[in-house]
C-alpha cells in the first residue's frame, strides 16, 4: 500500500463515477488506485501488473481490513501500455464497483465492506496521475 499521492476528506458515494486519468511511467512494474474509508480500509485495491515477480499483463484487484488482505480477483484484459496514457472510470453502485478500462471493456468488484461512500482515494507507484474527477 505505498502511496505517491493520497486524497482525503472527499466524498464518493453510491451513483458516482471516479474517473481517472494518467500516464504510465517507461518502466512499469506495476500502479494502484485505493478506495476506501481510510488508508488502512480499503474496499477497492485496482493493481494493474505489468511485470512484477510472478505477475505479468494482469489487473489484480483486493480489498484490505483487518490488518490483512481479502481474496484477490483477477482480471486477464491489460489495456495498459508502457509510456501511454490510460483512462479508466469506476462506477460505485450499492453492491459493487464497476471498472471500465482504458479499451471499453468493464468487470465488477463486489464492494465487500457495504458502506454507501468512501472519504480517501490513493495512487501508487508506476503512474503519472494527470486528472481525477468524480460525477
Amino acid at each position: 500500500m505505498m502511496k505517491d499521492m493520497i486524497i482525503k476528506n472527499m466524498t464518493f458515494k453510491v451513483g458516482q463515477t471516479l474517473t481517472v486519468v494518467g500516464v504510465i511511467k517507461s518502466d512499469p512494474k506495476r500502479f494502484a488506485v485505493d478506495i476506501g474509508e481510510s488508508e488502512d480500509r480499503i474496499a477497492l485495491h485496482f493493481n494493474p501488473r505489468f511485470d512484477d515477480s510472478k505477475d505479468i499483463n494482469i489487473i489484480v484487484c483486493n480489498s484490505f481490513d483487518g490488518g490483512s488482505w481479502r481474496q484477490e480477483q483477477r482480471e486477464k484484459s491489460f489495456p495498459f501500455s508502457p509510456g501511454k496514457e490510460f483512462k479508466i472510470a469506476i462506477k460505485f453502485t450499492p453492491s459493487e464497483f464497476v471498472v471500465t478500462l482504458p479499451n471499453g471493456s468493464t468487470f465488477c468488484f463486489p464492494n465487500r465492506m457495504g458502506a454507501r461512500k468512501y472519504s480517501v482515494i490513493g495512487f501508487g507507484r508506476d503512474a503519472r496521475i494527470r486528472s481525477i474527477e468524480i460525477k
